[in-house]
Formats: C-alpha cells, structure tokens, sequence
C-alpha cells in the first residue's frame, strides 16, 4: 500500500501467537537471564514460574505482522521500534496483536513515514506489551 492509501486508525488484529516452551528455553538459553532459564530459581520470584523473554514474546506476534504483509512492495524500510512491557508472559500464552496507524509524516516526494502502535494482550485481554514501530512506505508516483 503507497502512502497515500494510508490513513490514521487504520487497524488490524493479528493473529494469534502462542508461546512455545521450548522455543521460550531455546532462545532464554542463548540471550537472557535465570528469570527465564531455571525454573527452580522462577519458583521464589514473584512470578512463581518461568517468564518468557520480552522479546522474544514480543517477536512471535511480530512474526504474525510480517505474515500480514501490512504494505506490501511499498514498504521501504523500518526506521525505529520501542517495546513496552506491562506484564508479564509466560509459556504457552496465546498473544493477540492489534496493529493501529497512529502517526504519518510526509518526509519527501517519495516517501513517508508511518508510525504503527502495536497493542498486545494474552488471552485474558489484559495489554502485556505495546510496540511503536515507524516504517518507511512509498509515496505513490507523480
């Protein structure tokens, strides 16, 4: 989609991402802290049990953006993101993104940019994280 057929609030629900286990060990292992590798240790935090990574939770709904292809061959490039974690996820949580244009900017005569606000809830609805991604998308020609 060129830029012009754009507009704010644009919204669409992703589908859902569910927290693997393994896949949640697999990169905990490789990147993250005992939080989200030892589940004895999970057992005297707060938490009680293992948490998944924030971000990896934040790229399996991510990976269900991409499959959404939002702009398709207009999309040039991403430009920034910030996450935000309010709660947290564990193993096996289903996630549900809710992308919403939230900000456009002419920057030339080929391009704008778009800023998309992710909201991402669990299955009990409660908002665990929020994504502010800006994208670089076409300007259609003149």
């Amino acid at each position: 989609m060129y830029f012009e057929e754009l507009s704010v609030g644009m919204t669409k629900t992703l589908k859902k991402a569910v927290l693997d286990k393994e896949d949640m060990l697999d990169f905990a292992y490789k990147y993250d802290v005992p939080l989200h590798t030892d589940e004895e240790y999970c057992k005297n935090t707060r938490f009680g049990k293992l948490i998944a990574p924030g971000v990896m939770s934040f790229m399996c709904v991510w990976a269900k953006y991409l499959e959404e292809d939002y702009f398709g061959e207009e999309l040039i490039a991403g430009a920034s993101t910030k996450i935000e974690w309010f709660k947290p996820t564990f193993a096996e949580d289903e996630l549900t993104g809710v992308v919403t244009i939230t900000k456009m900017v002419e920057r030339n005569p080929y391009n704008g940019l778009v800023e998309l606000t992710i909201d991402i809830t669990n299955a009990a609805g409660e908002l665990v994280m929020r994504d502010i991604t800006e994208a670089v998308v076409k300007r259609k020609p003149s």
